[in-house]
């Protein structure tokens, strides 16, 4: 039978979750924030008619004809990414070639204007309505830069990019998450016009305005960029993050003054800023994929469930949000390949995960006690952000032949730390040691697994 004692005594720096209300410290997340958080692992869905040229950047001069994906199947793609684990998706609405998913009134590069399904189709309409069908939550990605638009650089494109906002966000229900890119001007078709364009990133898009407009359409919605403002890249597309990685953060341009998106000094991304003013917390994205779109050339390099699992300890492991990249290809489908990828981890997750060999109780969150010894090779330790970011690091330890013996470390943990041992390790009597804290440490949780065998 299992049983379950407290042994604060054992150390000063040990804390369990009181009765009283704690004192903040530091920055602290919101209530979205918080939401986004119990996330853990979203899904990306890159499509346009890239998909149909071959590129990974369109010029903006296709034809919409082109776009015709004809078995398109959002059914399908939901219930791949919830067999995954995905708790939500993201679609590029409209990548940097200017092509829109949606029937928007702002221009006719888009479905509209495509013979596809006689320019009465809706990608987005028809995943976010799928999204919600497998309990997936839906998000936008609207490229600030738009390679096809006659007006881009001039005031009048700000205007119309915060129209395609406003369509995307109030005619496809709740939106979870606004992503923004951070590729802003260059060479492009622009109406006809093969020129190159420049605009100045810190002011063009007059970015305050624009996410207040997201606040009022979509209050619940996480908006994400370079440098939030509730969500941060986390400084590279390997799907990676720091160690550690902070949850706050004071994002600074890379010539030291005002950040933006697409302006930001993103070595400093990764590991965030210990005492950052701003709860900011690192999204890692990723593509199951060598490219973001679909190339039938890379149907051989499709990452590997393994490759998927190391990933998922190197970014939600170390207190990020993951973001998978799964795009479809020209039938509309997700290929085989990638399918079969998203199955296998999603199902190594549930079999690690659902059921843990032991957890801590709420009142007494940092020890263990059994009568019998467990074998584990996965440690998940959280604390209650709620109150900020209070701990530094921290040791977990078993008891053995009378003393304290660390099996485990780890320098930041936040909303999720989990820890993959090299190998099993079997104990009667374990517990979390706060070896140094900002702040009395709140611990919420301290759980053992024993990792799936593939």
């Amino acid at each position: 039978m299992l049983t379950r004692r407290t042994f604060l005594a054992a150390t000063p720096l040990t804390f369990a979750l009181g009765a009283s209300t704690p004192t903040p410290y530091g920055a602290v997340p919101s209530a979205r924030q918080l939401r986004w958080h119990a996330l853990e692992t979203t899904a990306f869905l890159h499509f346009t008619v890239n998909t149909f040229t071959d590129k990974e950047w369109g010029y903006g001069d296709e034809n919409p004809n082109l776009f015709n994906p004809t078995a398109f199947d959002p059914d399908a793609i939901a219930e791949a990414l919830a067999a995954a684990g995905m708790r939500g998706v993201i679609l590029t609405c409209k990548h940097h070639d200017g092509f829109c998913l949606w029937p928007t009134a702002t221009t006719d590069h888009s479905v509209r204007h495509s013979s596809w399904r006689g320019g009465k189709g809706d990608v987005v309409r028809d995943l976010s309505q799928a999204a919600r069908r497998h309990n997936l939550l839906f998000g936008v990605y609207l490229s600030p830069w738009d390679r096809n638009s006659a007006h881009y650089a001039t005031p009048q494109y700000v205007s119309m990019y915060g129209a395609q906002l406003t369509e995307l966000l109030t005619r496809y229900g709740p939106i979870f998450e606004v992503w923004h890119d951070g590729a802003n001007g260059g060479d492009g078709y622009y109406g006809g016009a093969r020129v190159k364009r420049t605009i100045d990133k810190r002011t063009y898009y007059d970015w305050p305005k624009t996410w207040d407009l997201v606040r009022k359409l979509q209050p619940q919605a996480v908006i994400f960029s370079d440098v939030g403002p509730d969500v941060r890249w986390v400084g590279n597309e390997r799907g990676i993050a720091g160690d550690p990685c902070w949850a706050t953060f004071d994002p600074v341009g890379a010539d030291g003054g005002p950040a933006s998106p697409g302006d930001v000094r993103e070595k400093e991304s990764p590991t965030g800023h210990r005492h950052g003013s701003h709860w900011l917390p690192a999204e890692c994205d990723v593509s199951i994929r060598p490219g973001w779109f679909w190339h039938e050339k890379e149907n051989a390099r499709v990452k590997t469930p393994a490759q998927l699992i190391d990933l998922y300890y190197q970014s939600v492991g170390r207190g990020a949000n993951l973001l998978l990249n799964v795009p479809p290809n020209r039938d509309g489908l997700l290929s085989a390949e990638d399918v079969a990828s998203l199955k296998a981890f999603g199902d190594y997750r549930r079999a690690t995960f659902s059921k843990p060999v032991a957890a801590a109780p709420k009142g007494s969150p940092t020890a263990l006690d059994f009568e019998h010894p467990v074998t584990f090779n996965v440690i998940r330790v959280a604390e209650d952000i709620r109150y900020g970011q209070r701990i530094d690091s921290v040791a977990i330890e078993s008891w053995r032949a009378g003393t304290w013996e660390q099996i485990a470390a780890a320098t930041s943990i936040g909303p999720h730390r989990v820890i993959r041992l090299d190998r099993p390790v079997t104990a009667a009597r374990l517990r979390v040691n706060v070896t140094a804290s900002v702040a009395p440490p709140l611990v919420s949780e301290f759980a053992l697994f024993a990792e799936a065998k593939g």
